[in-house]
Formats: C-alpha cells, sequence, structure tokens
C-alpha cells in the first residue's frame, strides 16, 4: 500500500459566498468525497474580491476552485 505525505494545508482553495447554492452544493460534494480544502467565504474576506476577479478574468462568481495553476469556475458537478 503506497502512503501519502501528508501537506498542512490543503492545495484545493474553494472561494464561497453564503447565498451562493452552487457553492453549497460543491462544499457538500468535496466533503461527501472526502476531499479536502481550504474554503474562502468572501463575505468574511471582502479583501479577497480583487483575487477572485484576477481568477476568473473580472466576474464575481462563486464558486471558484483554485489548485495550483488549474482554476475551476462555476459548480459542473463532481464525478
Amino acid at each position: 500500500m503506497m502512503k501519502h505525505a501528508m501537506v498542512s494545508d490543503p492545495e484545493l482553495i474553494v472561494y464561497t459566498r453564503p447565498d451562493c447554492t452552487y457553492s453549497d452544493a460543491l462544499l457538500h460534494d468535496l466533503r461527501k468525497d472526502g476531499v479536502e480544502y481550504r474554503q474562502i467565504d468572501l463575505e468574511d474576506h471582502p479583501e479577497l474580491v480583487d483575487e477572485l476577479e484576477r481568477l476568473t478574468g473580472g466576474e464575481r462568481v462563486t464558486p471558484v476552485m483554485v489548485e495550483g495553476e488549474l482554476v475551476i469556475v462555476g459548480y459542473h458537478g463532481i464525478g
């Protein structure tokens, strides 16, 4: 059995808003699938909206998943 190195912070970052049902659905699926992630709630961190807009090409849309260089805007279902 292969052991994976543990990292202190999950590499997957998820930008969300509390009133976004797509964010809720994405987080539910990630938890259900046991995927570790770090959530950034833009209501709690409005200073990061500029970063979100940089990632999305100027749109204020959630959820946005970032893993390394990969950026996925919106929720399209998992699996």
